[in-house]
């Protein structure tokens, strides 16, 4: 622990990179081919096998899978099977492909029409309560939390959204995701999709997981930390205080007014413009229309400051205070969850505060499968692991947000934080 700057062993790829992936015992050549959603695919050629991430990713897409079978390809040999780092895996590969297969014929990556009803009836509630409390009472400060927890809880929806999993339906689930991103958190689905899958192919995995590139405000590694240059360096070492109250509110404004307006703009994606602008007129001319601008701008950045502090901090605690793996390591799907990520014990209370994303090993393992589910598979995911040798890491809530800020302050003190 501390420092997250501890390597795994996982087995470093020697072999120079190629332009090929491999998925389902074929080797795809990518080397003429753009993926529509960004550069991820880059980061599976040449080692491992991207099966698990191709069917996670692309699992309910017809599409995808003709673009896939229109790119040359040939069945790989077992010297380049060998030359792509696989030391015995195989048969954790056949465990988990059964794993999956039993949990989709058993209906596991179906989407739950009630559960969707719920959650989306949740936040127009939560909106509604907290935009009364704040227009019509004298609970100012009840309303604007209710509010901020709302947006956070809008993330947490979107996140459904954007991994497909919400209604199994990807146009549907597209839509759903961009008017909670953008009307709720005021940020651009397509930008999050793009740098979240990115995170989900190879988790801590240094010049790879876009998680890891959090550079000025942050830094959750020691090999992040070593490129803090000046004024930097001094707000690395009060980062693990600063981290919640500012660094989070900090983020959520540079992406709400500048990095996403900007992807939406560069891509031309317009209707994730008007529900980005719908969001601000709501909020500045209708629920903040009696204020005065002063009053108005620290109103939105209390709510922003605890929309962001809630949801950034939760998501920080699955993966941030873990060791990490090199560019050329290779791991396997199974080894990244197991390795690189943590789950919070369960309890109600945590459940609805982290929307089942506490249990972030299943949703790293199965992201296409309904976030409520992961608690019903658990014991079978920990089945599998113990049978592989592999830790199944489950840590009480507090004693988890205590390590992750105690990591920040140790990566951000560490005068000697340098790449090892």
């Amino acid at each position: 622990m501390g420092k997250g700057g501890q390597l795994t062993s996982g087995a470093v790829v020697a072999a120079a990179r190629d332009e090929t992936v491999l998925i389902e015992g074929e080797l795809y050549d990518v080397s003429d081919f753009r993926h529509p959603g960004g550069s991820i695919v880059k980061f599976l050629t040449g080692a491992g096998d991207a099966t698990e991430a191709f069917k996670e990713f692309h699992g309910r897409s017809k599409k995808a899978k003709a673009m896939l079978k229109a790119l040359p390809h040939k069945k790989a040999t077992n010297a380049e099977m060998k030359t792509r780092g696989f030391n015995g895996e195989e048969a954790m590969s056949k465990d988990f492909a059964k794993l999956r297969s039993d949990l989709e014929a058993e209906g596991f990556f179906e989407s739950s029409p009630s559960e969707v009803f719920y959650r989306l009836s949740e936040i127009v509630v939560m909106h509604v309560l907290g935009v009364y409390l704040l227009m019509k009472t004298p609970y100012y400060f009840t309303g604007i939390t209710i509010l901020g927890i709302v947006s956070g809880r809008c993330g947490w929806l979107m996140h459904e959204g954007g991994h497909y999993s919400l209604t199994s339906n990807i146009a549907v689930d597209k839509f759903l995701q961009e008017v909670l991103y953008g009307v709720g958190c005021g940020m651009s689905a397509a930008w999050w999709r793009n740098q979240h899958n990115k995170h989900h192919a190879v988790p801590q995995k240094l010049k790879h997981d876009v998680d890891l590139d959090t550079l000025p405000l942050v830094a959750f590694n020691a090999k992040i930390a070593k490129d803090a240059k000046g004024f930097m360096k001094f707000w690395l070492k009060l980062q693990g205080v600063l981290f919640i109250p500012v660094s989070c509110v900090l983020v959520a404004l540079g992406w709400q007014y500048f990095l996403h307006p900007r992807h939406v703009l560069r891509t031309k994606r317009y209707r994730e413009g008007f529900f980005i602008t719908l969001r601000n007129v709501l909020i500045f001319g209708v629920v903040l229309k009696g204020y005065s601008w002063p009053a108005a701008l620290g109103t939105y950045v209390l709510y922003d400051q605890i929309a962001a502090s809630y949801i950034f901090t939760n998501f920080a605690l699955s993966h941030t205070h873990l060791p990490v793996t090199e560019p050329n390591e290779y791991l396997h799907w199974v080894e990244y969850a197991a390795k690189h990520t943590t789950n919070i014990a369960p309890n109600f209370a945590t459940n609805w505060w982290m929307a089942y994303l506490n249990f972030q090993i299943e949703h790293h393992l199965f992201p296409s499968m309904p976030q409520f589910r992961h608690k019903i598979i658990s014991p079978r995911v920990k089945a599998l692991f113990e049978k592989h040798g592999l830790p199944y890491d489950v840590r009480p809530y507090f004693s988890c947000l205590g390590e992750t800020l105690w990591n920040l302050h140790v990566v951000g003190n560490d005068s000697h934080a340098k790449a090892d």
